[in-house]
């Protein structure tokens, strides 16, 4: 059965791999997985076509056969438990991964996310000042918490898997405000992320969509 994901036609984050997408393309890169791209509009987004694949008009989604997925943490843990490559084979080791998927989605990348809103949609309120400052101790925090737990490893829990891929994809949004500078096995962390054969297969196939090249993988 031929996987389909959707992308954006024209992506926002100019093929810096930030888009959701590079999420699902590095999972499917990892289990060795061919995929091919359907490339959506932001009007087409919102039309009644994708919105039955996505109820909240994003991307991007899975469709495998007649299986259709939205949010790349239900995505790439699809992916993982289809395909070998993400996920232990161990039962608590994978639960384990499992959980630090849940961790980089619910505990690490909201206050991430916060900050990008703060920079780039509030910088001309008359608080914002004020708030920045707030907002930037609170990924300081978190990242401090985690900085701590991965210590001198290389991965969050033994070998590679879909934890630390979503975990990277999320500190990824990082890099452009210096804050990992302050964390230096978190910016090894990172960096061997992206050394990862996989990773770098999905940032040129995102990238290729942002320069207006095809996008299948």
């Amino acid at each position: 059965m031929t996987i389909t994901i959707t992308a954006f036609e024209r992506s926002p984050d100019g093929g810096k791999g930030l888009a959701r997408d590079t999420r699902v393309r590095w999972a499917l890169e990892e289990v060795g997985k061919p995929y091919e791209v359907r490339l959506v509009s932001f009007r087409a987004m919102k039309e009644p076509a994708h919105l039955a694949l996505h109820p909240f008009g994003q991307i991007p989604t899975y469709e495998e056969g007649d299986l259709a997925l939205f949010e790349t943490g239900a995505i790439v843990f699809h992916i993982g438990e289809r395909y070998a490559g993400l996920l232990p084979a161990d039962a608590n080791a994978r639960a384990r991964a499992i959980s630090w998927m849940f961790a980089a989605l619910n505990t690490v990348e909201p206050p991430i996310l916060e900050l990008a809103t703060a920079k780039l949609l509030e910088s001309d309120k008359h608080w914002s000042k004020e708030r920045l400052p707030l907002v930037e101790a609170r990924v300081r925090d978190r990242l401090k918490q985690l900085s701590d737990r991965l210590g001198d490893a290389d991965w969050l829990d033994g070998g590679f898997s879909a934890g630390d891929l979503m975990m990277v994809s999320v500190l990824l949004r990082l890099k452009p405000s210096g804050l990992l500078h302050g964390f230096p096995n978190l910016s090894g962390y990172v960096a061997r992320g992206e050394a990862r054969p996989a990773y770098k297969r999905a940032f040129e196939a995102q990238a290729a969509v942002a320069n207006g090249q095809p996008g299948a993988g």
